[in-house]
């Protein structure tokens, strides 16, 4: 398994589904997941979700500027750190972001 790949991978796919339908990214969390959102901490992927889909915009568009990953933890996790702008739908300007995800694998039973 390569990192970098996995993390290039995974970050596409995120913003891309961001950008076009937060409710989809119900599946790119777990039970156990959880997101520190400006202070606030959501668990689950139910509440995560809710958090994104009520952020006060409706369309948006995320230009990546970088992907840095390293492995994560001896079953294969990884850690990906993503930088980047946020233009929001009528803003002149955009705005900076910077996220943090742990991805660990998913066990098929």
């Amino acid at each position: 398994m390569d990192p970098d790949a996995v993390a290039k991978a995974f970050v596409e796919h995120y913003y891309t589904t961001f950008d076009a339908n937060r409710a989809g990214l119900a599946t790119l969390y777990q039970d156990g997941s959880m997101l520190t959102f400006e202070g606030q901490k959501f668990m689950g992927s139910s509440n995560i979700v809710t958090k994104l889909t009520g952020l006060p915009f409706q369309q948006c568009k995320h230009h990546i500027t970088t992907v840095d990953c390293q492995p994560s933890g001896p079953a294969g996790g990884v850690l990906v750190f993503v930088s980047g702008n946020l233009q929001l739908s009528g803003e002149q300007h955009a705005l900076k972001f910077s996220q943090v995800f742990r991805r660990t694998p998913s066990v098929c039973l």
